[in-house]
């Protein structure tokens, strides 16, 4: 497999979602790229390690609502800009790009998730429920946290 330069465009289900924090950026970037922290701040979290920094070539494996583990590579890091990760799970392959971009009041966040897969295929519109909610309840996490922690 080559490496994703983005989400897979072609895929079934994509969502996505956007948000302004009123934090530092600084803040925004250090939340999301301390994988192993996530549990303390993303309630849906329920493990999550990265060994090493968080760099392409990397990958964290992490635990979603108890039960649903993920290990996912990083594909691209640009410095409190961009974030680009994925990896195949269940048979669903996820990919998943997070943007940050400074504003005049904090830091305007928008994510966008590919799922591809028969397990997409066989349930397209309730994989597009789930992955919608997940990624509108992780932003909704990272701002209350951002914003609570400056």
């Amino acid at each position: 497999m080559t490496t994703p330069a983005g989400i897979d465009r072609d895929a079934p289900v994509i969502a996505r979602h956007e948000i302004d924090i009123g934090a530092p950026l600084e803040t925004v970037w250090q939340l999301q790229t301390n994988v192993n922290n996530w549990p303390a701040w993303q309630t849906d979290i329920t493990a999550a390690h990265l060994d090493g920094p968080f760099e392409p070539g990397s990958s964290f494996t992490w635990t979603t609502n108890g039960y649903f583990t993920v290990t996912s590579t990083i594909y691209a890091v640009a410095e409190r800009a961009r974030t680009l990760w994925g990896g195949p799970a269940q048979g669903v392959m996820g990919i998943h790009e997070w943007v940050y971009t400074q504003t005049p009041d904090g830091v305007h966040v928008a994510t966008q998730e590919s799922f591809s897969g028969q397990p997409v295929e066989a349930d397209a519109a309730g994989m597009q429920s789930a992955l919608d909610k997940s990624l509108t309840d992780w932003l909704g996490h990272l701002k209350a946290t951002a914003e609570s922690t400056s």
